[in-house]
C-alpha cells in the first residue's frame, strides 16, 4: 500500500512505497528501441563479437541478461531482499522549496536515491552483479571508479555477499575524495589510485607521468588487465553496458507507481550522464512509453562541458578502456585517448555513453546538454539551501538543468512537471563546494577532440 499524508504529497509530502510495493522485474530497453542496437565488435576481427567469449569476464547470467530480448527480467528474491535492507523503495519528493526560489509554476520532483549505504544509486547493479557471481563460484571482483559512489557500492555489494573486492579509483578523484576511499576500505575492498603500480598498463603510464590524474578508461582497462591474470575473478562494471542499466530501472519502475498514486505524468525526465546509468535507470520505463507511442513527454541528459561526449563527440565504434582491450561499442565518444579534465564530478570523466542511451539520443528520443564547473556547483548550493540536501557534483547536472526547465517554464507561463533523479548525495565531496566557494574551480573546456586514431569499422 501507498503511505502518504491526507493533504496529499503535492504540498511537499514524501511519495513511498512500502516494500511489499517494490518492482519484481526489471525494464528490458532493447526489444523496444527504434533500431537494432549494434553489436559489439571484436577488435581483432571487426565481426560481431560471442557472448560466449565474455564469460572470463563476466558472470554467465549478467552476459544473457546483457542480450536479452525479454521484455521484463525477473529480480531473484535474495536481490529484492537486499534492495529492501538498504533502503528501497527510496522517496520521490516535490522541492517545494526549490520551486518557491525559482517562482515558477512547474512542479519539480527528485527521486532520492542519496538514502543508500553509499549514498549512491549505484547499489541497484552492484547487489545484483556480486549475487549473480557468487552464485557461479566468484571469489574476487574488480572494478573502476571515478568519483568513488560505484566502487562504494560494489565494496558493500561484496561485502554482503563474502567476496574480495578490488578498485580501481581514478587518481584525481582518489587524491579530491579521500573519504570516498575509506568508505571502501571500511566495506573491506583494497583500492588503487589509477594509473597504479598494480598492472603493467598502470607502471607504463606511471613511467611516463608520475602524476597521471587517470581516467575511467584507464581505470577500466587496469581492472581488465587485473580480472584475466587472477583465478576466480571476474570485472564488475557500474555503467554503460545494457545489464548494469537493466539493474537501474528498478528506480523508474518505483517512480511509475510513485507518480501513478497522485495521478501524474511528467512532461520532462533529466539526470546527469557519466556512462548513462542513473538517466537511463530512472527514465527507461517511460521512454518505452514513448517509443509504444503511449506518451510524448521529452527526455534530457546532460553532461560536464569538460566531457562533451554526446554534445560534441561522434557516434562511432571506440574502445570502451584507453588500452584497448574491451569489445568495439557504438556509442557517441570523444574517444578513448581524450584527456579528461579532473573535474570534481568523476563520475561523468568518461569518454563514450551506453550504447542503447546513445541509439536514443541519434534517434532524438533523448536530448543533451552541457555545463561547467561554476554552474552546476552554483545550481547545488542553490538545491543545498532549498531543499536541504547536499547533491553530489555529478547530480548537480541534473539540478541545473531542471532549475533551467522550471526557469524557461516561468516565462512561458507553462505549469510543467519536471523529474528528475538525485542520484547521489554530495557529503563527501564538500572539498569541491569548498573550492566553489572560495573561488578556486576551474572551469574546464574541452581539450581537443581527434578521433583520427580510431579504427575504420564497417559501420560507422
Amino acid at each position: 500500500m501507498l503511505a502518504f499524508g491526507a493533504d496529499a504529497p503535492l504540498n511537499g509530502k514524501r511519495i513511498v512505497l512500502e516494500a511489499d510495493d517494490i518492482p519484481r522485474s526489471w525494464c528490458n530497453i532493447l526489444p523496444d528501441l527504434p533500431e537494432p542496437l549494434p553489436p559489439p565488435l571484436d577488435p581483432g576481427t571487426g565481426k560481431p563479437i560471442s557472448p560466449k567469449a565474455l564469460e572470463r569476464i563476466f558472470a554467465a547470467e549478467l552476459i544473457r541478461q546483457e542480450v536479452s530480448s525479454e521484455e521484463n527480467i525477473s529480480i531473484p528474491d535474495e536481490v529484492l531482499e537486499t534492495y529492501v535492507r538498504l533502503g528501497r523503495p527510496t522517496p520521490l519528493q516535490r522541492a517545494l522549496g526549490l520551486e518557491r526560489y525559482l517562482k515558477t509554476p512547474a512542479k519539480i520532483f527528485y527521486k532520492c536515491e542519496s538514502v543508500s549505504p553509499p549514498g549512491s544509486h549505484k547499489p541497484n547493479t552492484s547487489i545484483a552483479q556480486a549475487y549473480y557471481n557468487k552464485k557461479e563460484g566468484t571469489a574476487r571482483l574488480v572494478t573502476e571508479t571515478g568519483a568513488g559512489q560505484w566502487g562504494s557500492a560494489l565494496a558493500l555489494a561484496c561485502a554482503f555477499f563474502d567476496m574480495e573486492c578490488t578498485v580501481y579509483m581514478t587518481r584525481s578523484s582518489y587524491l579530491q575524495k579521500p573519504y570516498r576511499r575509506t568508505i571502501m576500505q571500511l566495506y573491506g575492498a583494497k583500492v588503487f589510485p589509477s594509473p597504479s603500480d598494480q598492472t603493467k598498463f598502470g607502471r607504463q603510464l606511471l613511467g611516463s607521468n608520475r602524476n597521471h590524474p587517470g581516467s575511467l578508461g584507464i581505470a577500466i582497462s587496469e581492472a581488465i588487465e587485473d580480472t584475466v591474470t587472477h583465478e576466480k575473478t571476474k570485472y564488475s562494471l557500474g555503467s554503460v553496458l545494457n545489464h548494469v542499466l537493466l539493474h537501474q530501472t528498478i528506480v523508474g519502475l518505483e517512480a511509475k507507481k510513485q507518480f501513478e498514486s497522485i495521478d501524474l505524468y511528467p512532461d520532462v525526465f533529466v539526470g546527469c550522464i557519466g556512462g548513462g546509468s542513473n538517466f537511463s535507470g530512472f527514465a527507461y520505463p517511460f521512454v518505452r512509453d514513448r517509443l509504444r507511442k503511449k506518451r510524448d513527454s521529452e527526455f534530457v541528459a546532460v553532461e560536464p562541458r569538460a566531457v562533451p561526449t554526446i554534445t560534441k563527440g561522434e557516434y562511432r565504434y571506440d574502445f570502451g578502456d584507453t588500452a584497448e582491450t574491451t569489445p568495439l561499442l557504438k556509442m557517441f565518444t570523444v574517444g578513448h585517448r581524450y584527456a579528461c579534465p579532473p573535474i570534481h564530478a568523476g563520475g561523468l570523466r568518461y569518454h563514450g555513453k551506453a550504447p542503447s542511451l546513445c541509439l536514443l539520443a541519434k534517434n532524438g528520443i533523448v536530448k543533451t546538454m552541457s555545463y561547467t564547473q561554476s554552474e552546476i556547483f552554483e545550481a547545488g548550493r542553490i538545491f543545498t539551501e532549498t531543499e536541504g540536501i547536499v547533491p553530489a557534483p555529478e547530480t548537480a547536472h541534473a539540478v541545473k538543468t531542471a532549475i533551467d526547465i522550471a526557469l524557461e517554464a516561468k516565462r512561458k507561463g507553462e505549469p510543467k512537471v519536471i523529474a528528475f533523479n538525485l542520484s547521489g548525495h554530495g557529503l563527501l565531496d564538500l572539498g569541491g563546494y569548498q573550492d566553489f566557494l572560495d573561488r578556486k574551480l576551474e572551469d574546464f573546456e574541452p581539450t581537443k577532440i581527434d578521433l583520427s586514431y580510431l579504427p575504420k569499422v564497417s559501420g560507422d
